[in-house]
């Protein structure tokens, strides 16, 4: 296919923006979205930028997103750079997966992957969300004990690892605490755009552009009913209540 080169010129300014901002909403930058969103030829050459670069392109509603594949540690974090962000100076590899559970547990509370939204509710407070996590993971260690077969979840690990912080009721920000754990953990999500912290009320909000992942990306059917196995929920549910098929584009 042939291309103008307005097009080819215009696809590597919208490319370019969105390695900057990694996302193009409508209302900041009307043109290029709408070049975007309208012309066909440049958002194939937006796309295959974005291939080259180890990314996808996607939009959803009014924004369109630049997402770097699990792989892409230049636009994205390699595993030793997330343990350096959100972990504890000489963290294990028990310590750096029990913040992806954390994560994970996060997510399940807030959101159910059912109905026309998949948001369940507007905020989870800290101390909530740190009472989940230990309950999760206990019952986790639970199954796992009574289990023959291994889940394939190292849950008792993952346990060991939080039980091996230290609880501080005035919500110390040490690492090597609880409350410090989920706090540079928040403070992370936050700088990625993806939450709300409010530390003065301890409540986690969730923003406009994890609503929109959760809805069109994260808990398509596949993705929800693995989370849903790695935290050990009940997935015996009908077909109808199941979360969204697939990505809005």
């Amino acid at each position: 296919m042939a291309y103008e080169m307005e097009e080819i010129r215009t696809g590597q300014e919208i490319f370019y923006y969105l390695l900057e901002h990694h996302e193009l909403k409508e209302e900041d930058e009307s043109v290029m979205y709408r070049a975007y969103t309208e012309n066909e030829a440049v958002q194939n050459l937006v796309k295959s930028q974005g291939e080259a670069a180890h990314c996808q392109i996607h939009r959803y509603g009014n924004v369109v997103y630049l997402i770097p594949r699990e792989d892409n540690s230049f636009l994205g974090f390699s595993k030793a750079q997330l343990k350096a962000a959100i972990c504890r100076s000489n963290a294990t590899d028990k310590d750096y997966y029990l913040s992806q559970f954390a994560i994970l547990t996060l997510l399940v509370e807030l959101f159910d992957g059912q109905g026309s939204s998949s948001k369940s509710r507007d905020y989870i407070r800290v101390g909530e969300l740190q009472n989940c996590i230990s309950a999760r993971l206990r019952e986790g260690a639970q199954m796992e004990r009574e289990r023959e077969e291994a889940s394939g979840i190292a849950f008792s690990n993952m346990l060991e690892a939080y039980e091996a912080l230290r609880s501080d009721e005035k919500g110390s920000r040490a690492r090597t605490t609880k409350e410090g754990f989920l706090y540079y953990l928040l403070i992370f999500l936050q700088k990625q755009g993806l939450i709300d912290y409010v530390e003065e009320d301890e409540m986690i909000k969730t923003t406009k552009k994890l609503d929109n992942f959760m809805d069109w990306n994260l808990l398509n059917q596949n993705n929800y009913s693995r989370v849903k196995r790695i935290l050990g929920m009940d997935d015996r549910q009908d077909s109808e209540e199941n979360p969204r098929g697939g990505d809005h584009e």
